[in-house]
């Protein structure tokens, strides 16, 4: 009888050894599980990174060419001219390439290469100049127009907030649980801030 419980005793010993053995693999196995699926992903947030990133720089390209096609032939120009009909072509030239310069800075804004302050650097430098002041007064109209048509949301035309860490966006921060939008001059009817008074 003792080398019975002699045995069972062995038995119940492995037993609980081998159990511990499978919980233990099992573990293992299941963090190596969620490991892979944490880093598909990671992976697939990249993937959509680099994704938006080419695409804003094939919208860039695409609004470039256009307005290359403006500048250079005045027929194709008024397609897109909503500035008062007593400005001269050569001028209206001038506001088409300026526009190029502050659309150049917003995309670079939006792709994340600049940050808020570059941005705003960059601008108030860019804003320096005489007729770049004289455009971003001749588009006051364009301004409001696309103030009225964001009127009440919180989101860039055609697009969606863009999340930053913690909480904030290229389009505003989070505020009591509402996003809080911190509008580009270029959809505001008042005067640039970039400009120096």
């Amino acid at each position: 009888m003792a080398t019975r419980k002699n045995v069972m005793g062995r038995f119940g010993s492995a037993a609980a050894g081998m159990l511990a053995a499978a919980a233990c693999l099992t573990l293992a196995v299941r963090q190596r599980g969620l490991e892979a699926e944490r880093l598909r992903i990671r992976r697939l947030e990249l993937e959509e990174i680099v994704s938006r990133r080419s695409a804003l720089a094939h919208q860039q390209r695409m609004h470039w060419e256009l307005l290359a096609r403006a500048i250079d032939d005045t027929s194709l120009a008024s397609v897109i001219d909503t500035y008062a009909s007593g400005i001269p072509a050569g001028k209206r030239r001038q506001y088409f390439y300026a526009n190029a310069w502050y659309i150049n800075l917003y995309h670079l804004y939006r792709a994340g290469i600049l940050d808020q302050e570059e941005l705003y650097g960059h601008a108030r430098e860019l804003f320096q100049n005489p007729i770049m002041r004289e455009y971003w007064e001749a588009s006051r109209g364009q301004r409001d127009a696309q103030a009225v048509v964001r009127r009440g949301t919180d989101r860039p035309l055609g697009g969606r907030p863009h999340q930053r860490p913690g909480g904030s966006s290229r389009h505003g921060r989070v505020v009591g649980g509402r996003q809080t939008p911190v509008v580009l001059a270029s959809w505001r009817s008042e005067p640039s801030p970039f400009m120096a008074s």
